[in-house]
């Protein structure tokens, strides 16, 4: 058994029989089973939507997006031996496939089989068209049932023979029937399978970009294949002008092919058959990965945004538009210099006034352009100031300052809302700004002031004897606490027992607390009366706290063994002072006019 370890085609054969809610046989000669229209007893098989028979993994079908989708189902035969084959048409001489398919074990392993039910164990098995040769098989192993269902893919490759266009599956069952040995098989697909076949040159570049003054341009190309599926290669280079269409170029059928380019970009690649009679047989060729000889044209020089006559410390920088596809490098001359700046197109003379030179340089290729863009800056003397975000929390205050590194040389300041010292207290979120002066230069200061809101519980869930609190904020980070004291980042609290509590969120940079009352309840899933002080009786917390409650327990048989009415609830697993076995017992639970019925699990 294994999967194709190269490349696998297309799928040339997919059985996912069918869909639709009503049962169908299979086709004659498929199957020594007996269908059945309903559950399939030992030595049967329906072909069914679902598995909702006897204890079974009740599941869907496997093929995705496949509304009512059915698959086979099978319960084993006492006799071991073949329940499913099918012909598979249009195959390739000479070539090597990959047949898988997914299956699954319907038995629980909780099912009360002895040791736990039959395992399946499925004999996969490929003949030639005569049924007298196998060309491949394997068995899947034995297959124990899981706690949940557990769909898995089997798959097995095989070659097939000279002038052989199709082969018989055949699917055998290694077990027995009784308690167990009940499967169902699903997408059972057959594709080609290659090798992983790249291209390279002499450099182990797997593409190339060329520029303009680099043609004509000639290299090797070398097709390497990975062996993991073909003992022999046959090749057809072809070449594009697009990399979508292909055409054959005439005589080129060597691993190795020298293109020479002259002009235009183009795409080459191989097509790869074991044998030289499939390789112009789509169905039963590959091909390789694309490589591609790209002529990258020189880019224009780029366009500069404007010179600068700015204040000392101004942070615009020199800045130029080029391509989505150019990058800009930054020189002190416009022929040779020094590179000051690469791949970006923006520049920082850092306060030094001069001319400075933008370069265009293609991403692919590096090709450069002919000529520098020249951009001028000359720096005058300004207060040196930086940006804010600021927050503050719901219903408080906050101090803006205008703060510029150097005071010494600023005249005068004004806010946005008329104030004219250098600090002014807010209470409102928004945007702020403050004019900062000194003499002729000038520069605007920009505060963005967002408000924390305070918290907003949405909802409080129990799942199980957790608590989960969902609520929001505009911005920072919640904690969340049952008590008002010890506060928690996660919004989920375990392990709490049922009761009445107050639940408190704050955000973590403010003060306020947003709190509300929530009953905690929550019916157990086991109790374990072992008196360790943990889950030793059936508790239903919380309980009391309603107007109404009523609640009944009952054995398998329906035998009450215990109910309470408008009070709590604790149950110890004993009936007339008796310890009852470990069991599921049955519950009926009604809240305030709501009912609640399940089991719950007692475990010794």
């Amino acid at each position: 058994m294994g999967f194709c370890s190269g490349n696998s085609g297309d799928p040339i054969f997919t059985e996912t029989f069918g869909a639709g809610i009503t049962s169908s046989p299979l086709p004659a000669g498929t199957t020594t089973y007996t269908f059945a229209g309903g559950s399939p007893s030992d030595g049967f098989y329906t072909v069914s939507s679902n598995t909702n028979f006897f204890d079974w993994h009740d599941i869907d079908d496997h093929t995705p997006n496949d509304t009512d989708g059915r698959m086979l189902v099978v319960n084993a035969d006492f006799t071991a031996g073949e329940f499913y084959r099918t012909t598979i048409s249009g195959l390739c001489e000479n070539t090597s496939y990959e047949f898988s398919s997914w299956m699954i074990n319907l038995l629980p392993s909780t099912t009360s089989c002895p040791n736990g039910g039959i395992p399946i164990n499925v004999r996969f098995e490929i003949w030639d068209n005569t049924d007298t040769n196998l060309l491949a098989s394997g068995n899947t192993g034995s297959i124990n049932g899981t706690s949940g269902p557990n769909w898995v893919q089997y798959a097995l490759v095989f070659q097939t023979l000279p002038a052989q266009t199709s082969v018989i599956l055949k699917m055998l069952n290694n077990g027995v029937g009784g308690c167990g040995n009940d499967l169902a098989i699903d997408d059972i697909v057959f594709k080609t399978c290659g090798d992983t076949v790249t291209i390279e040159d002499a450099l182990n570049n797997s593409n190339i970009y060329v520029c303009e003054d680099q043609l004509p341009f000639s290299t090797q190309l070398t097709a390497i294949p990975d062996f993991s599926i073909f003992s022999s290669h046959f090749y057809q280079w072809q070449e594009s002008t697009d990399g979508i269409n292909w055409t054959d170029i005439v005589g080129e059928n060597n691993q190795n092919y020298t293109p020479t380019l002259t002009s235009n970009t183009s795409f080459y690649r191989v097509l790869v058959a074991e044998d030289a009679v499939n390789l112009t047989n789509s169905s039963c060729n590959s091909t390789s990965e694309i490589f591609e000889i790209r002529v990258i044209p020189f880019p224009n020089a780029p366009t500069s945004n404007g010179d600068l006559m700015i204040c000392q410390n101004d942070n615009t920088m020199l800045s130029v538009n080029v391509p989505n596809d150019v990058i800009v490098n930054w020189y002190d001359a416009a022929v040779g210099g020094n590179l000051l700046q690469a791949n970006i197109r923006t520049y920082s003379p850092n306060g030094v006034s001069g001319t400075y030179y933008a370069e265009a340089e293609t991403m692919l290729g590096g090709c450069l352009s002919t000529t520098r863009t020249p951009l001028q800056v000359n720096y005058f003397e300004i207060p040196n100031v930086t940006d804010e975000t600021l927050e503050f929390c719901e219903n408080t205050s906050i101090t803006l300052f205008a703060n510029p590194t150097n005071p010494s040389i600023v005249t005068s300041y004004l806010w946005s809302n008329g104030e004219t010292t250098d600090q002014i207290d807010v209470s409102s979120a928004g945007t702020y700004t403050v004019q900062v002066n000194s003499g002729s230069c000038s520069v605007i200061k920009t505060i963005q002031l967002n408000q924390i809101n305070n918290p907003t519980i949405e909802s409080v869930i129990s799942d199980g004897n957790d608590i989960i609190i969902n609520a929001s904020s505009n911005t920072g980070t919640l904690l969340y606490s049952l008590n008002g004291n010890i506060f928690q980042p996660s919004n989920t609290f375990f392990n709490v027992d049922g009761g009445l509590y107050t639940i408190y969120v704050k955000n973590q940079e403010c003060a306020h607390i947003t709190s509300q009352s929530y009953l905690h309840f929550y019916i157990p899933k086991f109790f374990t009366p072992n008196n360790d002080g943990e889950n030793d009786a059936f508790d239903l917390k919380g309980i009391e706290y309603y107007s109404t409650s009523f609640v009944s327990i009952f054995d398998r048989y329906g035998k009450l063994l215990k109910s309470s009415r408008n009070s709590s609830f604790s149950w110890d697993g004993t009936f007339n002072n008796q310890q009852l076995p470990t069991n599921d017992y049955w519950y009926i639970v009604v809240i305030d006019g709501q009912k609640f019925t399940g089991h719950v699990t007692l475990k010794r």
